[in-house]
């Protein structure tokens, strides 16, 4: 895996071919805990990006002003503030369109959660939901979170990374109580052991290198039987693994479809079909449409979006 932080002024890495930009966290110097906070001006440019990129670590945004989307992988966010966004590692996003966004930004590695390691997957469920709407109350407690987080990273006084790590975790723990849609409610829960295997699996499959593997693949991987990975997958999101290897290939399918150039037939290698053909028919049978109508479509959508903007 490529390293998660960059010091100050470290380019970008170029992205391969078929990929896209992927964003590093910049620390303020050598020794530096893997977090950041500001307002997007603070932050810098590359906050508002208006092309596709992803980033090594995980960022949550109290949106107070601006228009336009906000495009976490394929699904679109209009920006109506006050919102909080929460965007995982690995997670293709951009800003798209109308002016803004304003707030404030808090940016953290994996590394970052030693003293909760029990966030990650709160901010996994987090990440699913990706985008809040805040009633007056929430804002405002989720704004004192977000100014107490940049002040202490700001100062940087005697313990400040314990007092970084203790108000992360207020707000990874506030966010989680944000309703959700009516309707919304928590799946299936798994502990221990299957619990762990459960999200490994689920880290396993998000690569583009495990596209087109079985499930009794990733058990070997896991160190597991296939029987105890369906079990222990079954408890932690009520879902059978063959379907969500399924899924996330698709996933990869689209992402690549939506935010690169690769030909059809690359995609289909790269997802781990030999034959174009097949992964045509794969790829409608799954989303009602075919390969070609669905990079058209969004391809449609970001240029009249660009035009829109442009005459704005």
């Amino acid at each position: 895996m490529r390293k998660t932080t960059v010091l100050p002024g470290v380019p970008s890495l170029p992205p391969g071919a078929g990929d896209v930009a992927l964003h590093r966290l910049e620390v303020a110097g050598p020794g530096a805990p893997p977090f950041a906070a500001g307002s997007f001006e603070q932050v810098g440019p590359l906050s508002r990006w208006d092309r596709p990129h992803r980033h090594t670590f995980y960022e949550m945004v109290h949106v107070t002003a601006g228009s336009g989307t906000h495009v976490v992988d394929l699904a679109r966010w209009p920006v109506c503030p006050p919102h909080l966004a929460v965007v995982l590692p690995g997670q293709v996003h951009h800003w798209e369109g109308g002016r803004g966004p304003e707030g404030s930004l808090v940016l953290f590695t994996e590394d970052f959660l030693v003293d909760h390691p029990g966030d990650r997957e709160v901010l996994r469920g987090l990440g699913t939901r990706c985008w809040f709407a805040l009633d007056p109350e929430h804002d405002r407690a989720i704004g004192c979170l977000f100014a107490e987080l940049i002040a202490e990273y700001r100062q940087r006084a005697a313990g400040h990374e314990s007092v970084l790590r203790s108000l992360l975790h207020a707000l990874v723990l506030r966010a989680a109580r944000i309703p959700g849609p009516a309707g919304h409610a928590a799946g299936p829960r798994a502990h221990g052991r299957a619990a762990a295997v459960a999200e490994a699996f689920t880290e396993l499959i998000a690569r583009s290198e495990t596209a087109g593997w079985s499930v009794r693949q990733c058990a070997g991987r896991l160190g597991v039987t296939p029987g105890y990975l369906t079990q222990a997958v079954r408890a932690a999101t009520g879902r059978p693994p063959g379907r969500l290897l399924i899924e996330a290939r698709v996933y990869q399918a689209q992402q690549m479809l939506a935010h690169t150039r690769l030909s059809v037939r690359q995609v289909a290698a790269r997802t781990g079909f030999s034959d174009p053909a097949y992964f045509g028919r794969f790829f409608r049978r799954e989303t009602g449409s075919s390969p070609g109508a669905f990079r058209k479509h969004h391809s449609s959508h970001h240029q009249s979006l660009e035009a829109s903007s442009g005459r704005a």
